[in-house]
């Protein structure tokens, strides 16, 4: 055996040793016997299951599908270099320049953090969910229960046999919902020039193409343009229906997408997501 362990699992424990709560504005987390995060606090903040980080962190598993690992990298705070480094050990291909981006920047994470209690979470160019708030868990069910991989937004809108999307806990309704879907694929039609080398979006659009009729057609009519957002209708067990306005922000170069959830002040919504958010339904943001 190797003097130096540069295993995965060594790696991992390492870059969780060395990430702290005041690092991430959580607070000073108590009375702690470590400086490091907890196994626990990694994995709510990536999303995972306690035991599967405990599995990697013993060397018991040790080839985390891409997701996973994006999703830990976002979580541990590494830089680009440490996030390539981490998918060769694990036995994948970093994302390549022409990739489309996991990563949300630090001036990024800090205007989210800014936001308060606006319900808000960040998408891929590809339209799978990397990052949500508490707020967001609050209105439309915690996602953490759904594996990261399967946290896609485009078959949750276009369903496809075998293949999973992200559906929040309770029904949501768009205002115009044929408007919607022709603009969610116009917007994968404008992402595949931006990256026409990335194999995760080029397997999405074979997939939908082959098992979603309604994608199909639409994608036949060859529209460009934007997904921005539209207005939703949220039947929330605990209030009833709140009507919001959902618009979608872009981060420029990455391609992120930034999805932030509002209502007018002083409304009968605003005081029924007041309510919801006080009934304490949101976990720990991640």
């Amino acid at each position: 055996m190797s003097p130096v362990d540069t295993s995965l699992a060594t790696t991992l424990r390492t870059w969780r040793d060395r990430l702290s709560p005041p690092q991430l504005g959580t607070g000073t987390g108590g009375t702690r016997r470590a400086a490091g995060l907890r196994r626990e606090e990694l994995a709510e903040l990536a999303g995972l299951s306690v035991d599967y980080l405990v599995r990697l962190e013993q060397g018991r598993a040790t080839t985390p599908s891409a997701p996973v690992v994006a999703a830990l990298a976002h979580a541990l705070r590494l830089s680009r270099t440490e996030r390539d480094h981490f998918y060769r050990l694990a036995g994948l291909q970093p994302p390549g320049d022409h990739a489309v981006s996991e990563r949300i920047s630090p001036g990024v994470q800090r205007v989210l953090q800014r936001l308060g209690d606006v319900a808000v979470a960040v998408f891929t160019a590809d339209w799978r969910l990397l990052w949500w708030n508490g707020s967001w868990s609050a209105l439309l069910g915690d996602p953490s229960g759904t594996a990261p991989e399967d946290r896609s937004f485009v078959y949750a809108r276009f369903p496809v046999p075998g293949r999973r999307g992200f559906v929040p806990a309770w029904p949501v309704h768009s205002e115009r919902p044929e408007a919607t879907d022709r603009a969610v694929v116009a917007d994968l039609r404008r992402v595949t020039t931006q990256y026409p080398d990335d194999p995760h979006l080029a397997e999405l659009l074979t997939t939908l193409l082959e098992g979603s009729p309604d994608f199909a057609r639409l994608w036949r009519a060859g529209a460009v343009g934007e997904y921005t957002g539209d207005r939703k209708t949220v039947e929330h067990p605990l209030v009833g229906e709140i009507v919001v306005d959902c618009d979608v922000l872009s981060t420029g170069e990455d391609g992120l997408r930034i999805v932030v959830m509002t209502v007018p002040a002083g409304s009968p919504d605003a005081l029924k997501l007041a309510q919801v958010s006080r009934a304490g339904e949101a976990p720990v943001p991640r």
